[in-house]
């Protein structure tokens, strides 16, 4: 039997954040093409025009649009380590899901186009990583094609999130002009050379100093000088101030073509912490080598439409997990059998026999799983609540066939537990037209193709005029609901939830009612 906390020091478990086609789901194949885990075709990455869909893409919707909605769990060898990485949406109507799934991460990977820089969803993302003190290295991608001036991109990472850039690979040009990169580690020439859409890993010709000087002229001189900014003012790269969110590794290349993705690998393995104890609810850290525990922090549905099964995937946060371990469900105090315990890949799975901290693992039928919930063996924990975010579009769900009533609410309880939506029922209505509350759009895309293709509850999601969401208590919930522009309804967690139209009105209310309980929720945009 393995130590949890040697195996624990061998794994990295790590998020790719990034705005809408920065090239997200194209550097996760890559990762894959890297580990061994793809052979061929890795640059086929998106679902457009009779093109295959990306190896993390497994819902049917997002094979239709060529985007990836929901997050998917991918696990591959590198360096003799073991990568766990969680794939997140880039859609620009991101939901909780993305939120969520960073809180089972130990660092995470922003991707920017070297064209434009920081977005606004890349922000959002990254203020959450703040939040929850996630180290960020950071990728400056698409730079075979015409991008902004590197120093100038590194101004702005500096500027507007208030994290210090350091180079370790820099470019020699850029797009047509694009030479390669220099290893600011070892000082040496990486030479590009271009591969047929990426299907294999880039041949990479190391050049000493002299040579690259001689043969690449002035773009060589130039790439230099950048270096040399660095090297003088000192910006080096130091592990504590990484880890404690000051600091964030850059690295350039191009993902399409695998160029930079080997260096950005190696800093994953030799950059990132691996799995350290996690805090329980009273502040406590849960030893390592404690035994097995773990953290529920995503529920999915009807992943194999065959079977029309639940997997609660769970990070495993102590110990060692072994299928068919009977665990403690901690909110429930019920026994759980882990009979089928499988790693995710799109729609492929492969039987878990064993993992330990930093690992991801599918539970099969974990029909009273919930995210955030803990698992458990013999000796228990209670992890801090994981947060619900606040939504900013609303609309209200009902079915157009009455006769298909019970299919439409099992469907809407299911995801609302998935973490697709929230759902919010206001007194006297209930189930029979429930609120949709969404951080994203997409998510009623998403809520109204599941209910009609998984749950055959045909339904119309017709918008609302709310804009603003507050968590507030029975007593002023009990002034508000006599006010015009504000609905309150109930949360399935219990929460009271106050809607407005305008926040000007809430503004107002603030100002002249102060005594009303009108908290935000996390992460308001």
């Amino acid at each position: 039997m393995n130590d949890p906390r040697s195996e624990a020091a061998r794994r990295r478990t790590f998020a790719i954040i990034s705005h809408p086609d920065a090239g997200k789901t194209t550097l996760t194949e890559k990762f894959l093409l890297y580990g061994g885990v793809l052979t061929a075709g890795a640059g086929a990455v998106k679902a457009k025009g009779g093109g295959r869909s990306a190896t993390s893409d497994w819902m049917e919707l997002e094979q239709q649009r060529g985007i990836s909605i929901t997050s998917t769990v991918l696990q591959f060898p590198y360096r003799d380590r073991v990568l766990n990485l969680l794939d997140t949406p880039g859609h620009r109507d991101f939901s909780e899901d993305t939120y969520r799934v960073l809180a089972a991460t130990d660092a995470a990977i922003m991707v920017l186009d070297g064209s434009k820089g920081i977005e606004a969803q890349t922000r959002k993302l990254f203020e959450v990583c703040r939040d929850r003190e996630i180290p960020i290295v950071t990728f400056i991608n698409k730079w075979d094609r015409p991008a902004l001036d590197p120093l100038a991109l590194l101004d702005e990472i500096e500027e507007q999130l208030i994290l210090e850039p350091v180079p370790i690979s820099w470019p020699v040009g850029d797009g047509g002009r694009f030479r390669g990169l220099i290893d600011r580690t070892s000082g040496d020439f990486i030479r590009y050379t271009r591969t047929a859409r990426g299907a294999s890993e880039a041949p990479e010709e190391v050049v000493d100093a002299h040579r690259a000087e001689a043969e690449e002229g002035d773009l060589w001189i130039e790439a230099q000088e950048g270096v040399e900014l660095f090297d003088t003012i000192g910006r080096e790269f130091e592990s504590k101030r990484f880890e404690s969110g000051e600091l964030s590794p850059v690295f350039f290349g191009s993902a399409l073509t695998n160029f930079g993705v080997r260096l950005i690998l190696d800093a994953m393995v030799d950059l990132v912490p691996s799995p350290s104890p996690r805090i329980d609810e009273i502040g406590n850290p849960r030893p390592l080598e404690d035994p097995f525990s773990g953290i529920v922090f995503k529920i999915q549905a009807n992943m194999d439409k065959a079977h029309r099964d639940r997997v609660a995937f769970m990070r495993v946060c102590s110990g060692r997990f072994e299928r068919g371990m009977v665990v403690t469900h901690g909110p429930t105090g019920k026994p759980f059998t882990t009979k089928y315990a499988h790693s995710v890949s799109g729609r492929d799975r492969e039987t878990v026999e064993e993992a330990y901290p930093g690992d991801v693992v599918g539970l099969v039928n974990a029909n009273d799983f919930r995210v955030g919930d803990a698992v458990f063996v013999d000796s228990p924990v209670k992890w801090p609540a994981v947060p619900a975010f606040a939504p900013s579009h609303f609309r209200v769900a009902r079915t157009t066939d009455t006769s298909r009533a019970k299919q439409f609410r099992s469907g809407i309880n299911q995801l609302d537990e998935e973490g697709v939506v929230q759902v919010l029922r206001e007194p006297g209505v209930g189930d029979q037209a429930p609120i949709l509350a969404a951080v994203g759009p997409l998510q009623f895309d998403v809520c109204q193709h599941r209910l009609e293709n998984e749950f055959g509850a045909p339904v119309e999601l017709n918008p609302c005029a709310w804009t603003t969401a507050r968590i507030t208590d029975e007593e002023s919930a009990d002034k508000l609901r006599g006010m015009t522009g504000v609905t309150i309804a109930a949360r399935s967690d219990g929460e009271l939830l106050a809607l407005f139209e305008s926040p000007y009105w809430l503004q107002r209310l603030e100002v002249d009612q102060p005594e009303l309980v009108l908290d935000k929720l996390i992460a308001e945009g």
